[in-house]
């Protein structure tokens, strides 16, 4: 079977990542608490039954610039710090001065297994706007490990949107198939309590960031100044998309109803996406 080129998000892609972040047309309400707005897009009526949904978790922040929002996303030995579900992360290869293939892997509860992804990423700067998206390639010096459950983000991604000098709204909207086999009714159940969680988590470690980058290699934000990237460079030939369903599918069906069984209906018991 042919694999699918891969191709660097363009213009065009930005806009419609914005425009679907932006919208309300499709979004069904699920959450509206503190500041923080929850919804979900279910698959379209001709796609199969058992797909995953679309979620997106708007947060607006009074207390931090935009500007320190997005060089948090992006600062990847700061995330070293605050993400603690995390288990490793590495930036692979640089594709251009705003695109990158990365490698992040993170802590599923047990008796699930963990989850990792390898994924292309892209950055844009727009006047007040600040985005970075993501989805899933093939690369090879990374294949699916044994240990690990190779999870497939369709789409996912930030829009930070300045509202002021000391303010913003965070958007996070996502499309992650985890695989492993869970019911997918599990999967779009769980996202709407855990995109919250993880905005939350940003949110924190804004707010310690500034005190942090000051003693850690400060100058240092290759995401803004391309000339202080120094990952190898990467063909894009040498990548191909990810597609969900060429990945081998590790039943854990069975696990979601000893969960219930315990009474287990809490969020933190659900495998983060």
């Amino acid at each position: 079977m042919a694999q699918t080129p891969v191709e660097v998000p363009d213009d065009v892609a930005f806009q419609d990542f914005q425009q679907q972040c932006e919208s309300e047309q499709g979004w069904v309400p699920k959450y509206s608490k503190r500041g923080m707005v929850v919804c979900v897009q279910p698959p379209c009526p001709d796609s199969r039954a058992e797909a995953v949904h679309k979620v997106k978790c708007q947060f607006a922040i009074k207390d931090v610039p935009a500007e320190t929002l997005y060089d948090v996303l992006h600062d990847i030995e700061y995330r070293k710090k605050w993400d603690i579900s995390m288990i490793e992360t590495r930036d692979i290869a640089r594709i251009s001065a705003n695109a990158d293939v990365g490698y992040y892997s993170w802590k599923c509860p047990k008796p699930l297994k963990n989850r990792d992804v390898v994924t292309l990423r892209s950055w844009l700067v727009l006047d007040k706007y600040y985005m970075i998206i993501n989805f899933s390639v093939k690369h090879p010096d990374y294949p699916p490990r044994r240990d690990r459950v190779r999870a497939v983000s369709l789409l996912a991604g930030y829009l930070i949107t300045s509202t002021g000098p000391n303010s913003c709204i965070l958007t996070y909207l996502a499309q992650v198939d985890p695989k492993g086999s869970l019911p997918k009714w599990v999967v779009n159940k769980s996202s709407q309590f855990l995109a919250p969680k993880v905005l939350k988590m940003i949110y924190k470690a804004c707010i310690n960031y500034p005190a942090w980058k000051k003693t850690h290699n400060p100058d240092f934000k290759p995401w803004l100044n391309p000339e202080q990237n120094t990952l190898p460079s990467i063909s894009l030939t040498r990548l191909a998309m990810q597609h969900a369903d060429s990945l081998e599918n590790i039943d854990e069906s069975g696990l979601c109803d000893a969960s219930e069984d315990r009474g287990g209906n809490s969020d933190e018991d659900d495998c983060r996406n």
